[in-house]
């Protein structure tokens, strides 16, 4: 047995009768198992993870799952040291008629839950740049100072964007208070909801997995999902229906792929600079 399956087995309480790889992730190693009692989970390792990285990606799930509002898997154990997470088994499904229209009522449900604050109470940071996710009373300083200001110091410091698109993102930070509506309150969010963390179950049902959650402004998981596509115009109607977006939504995308495409910018480079720059010249 691998050290892995012998992980499972003692956090489980039970023998692995079948181990196989599967594919997904771009570092860690995913396998689905095979237990004594039957059931078929889902376990992944990670061979340097950053500090917490599995204890917070479990925390996120939990925190989404406890709004009962979108599928998401179970999580049956967590470790930082060994790095392991988990999951109950999701079998893939073929999406139906209602997939779409359903996912986008259970979108407005989640994101309606909300949030203690803009950001993480435990603090916690968001993916593999480690952004931070101090608690904020404003989506503005949330966005500003968790968001772009740090993004555009990695952007710099790596080479990622010219100067003046460096200079761009951090007087778009400056500005963020012309973009923001008080009323919007912070958000139960996915916070990396492209159409790869979505999985189409049985009965067409969507869940939803490997989030980069926290408090922020609903507006971002929808321009997320806009960004990559793979998400069909029932979802949008069904979440508008639901719970209308504030007007203006529409010139708000860009504002909130700016961070996403920065990340990429800074990650894969190639095409996400000029994309990054396309974003900013929106918002002049």
């Amino acid at each position: 047995m691998t050290a892995l399956e012998n992980h499972v087995a003692a956090a489980l309480q039970q023998d692995v009768t079948a181990w196989a790889p599967v594919a997904g992730g771009d570092v860690a190693a995913s396998f689905r198992g095979r237990l004594a009692d039957g059931r078929t989970i889902f376990a992944k390792t990670h061979p340097k993870p950053p500090p917490h990285f599995f204890t917070t990606e479990a925390t996120g799930l939990a925190w989404l799952r406890e709004a009962g509002a979108v599928a998401v898997p179970e999580v049956l154990a967590v470790s930082d040291d060994p790095p392991y997470l988990i999951l109950e088994w999701i079998e893939p499904g073929r999406p139906e008629r209602s997939t779409e229209f359903e996912l986008g009522r259970a979108l407005a449900q989640l994101h309606r839950a909300g949030a203690p604050s803009f950001g993480r109470e435990d603090r916690r940071s968001t993916g593999s740049r480690g952004l931070p996710n101090e608690p904020c009373d404003t989506w503005a300083e949330f966005y500003a100072d968790n968001r772009l200001r740090p993004l555009a110091r990695l952007a710099k410091d790596g080479g990622a964007l010219p100067s003046a698109a460096i200079r761009e993102l951090e007087a778009v930070a400056d500005r963020l208070e012309e973009w923001e509506d008080r009323a919007e309150p912070a958000a139960r969010l996915h916070g990396d909801l492209w159409a790869g963390n979505r999985l189409v179950g049985a009965g067409g049902v969507s869940w939803l997995i490997d989030p980069a959650a926290h408090g922020g402004h609903r507006e971002f998981d929808l321009a997320m999902m806009r960004l990559f596509g793979g998400f069909g115009d029932d979802c949008f109607a069904a979440y508008h229906e639901a719970w209308p977006l504030i007007a203006g939504w529409e010139e708000r995308i860009a504002l909130h792929q700016l961070a996403p495409l920065t990340v990429h910018a800074i990650k894969f480079g190639g095409g996400y600079a000029g994309a990054t720059q396309q974003a900013l010249a929106a918002l002049r």
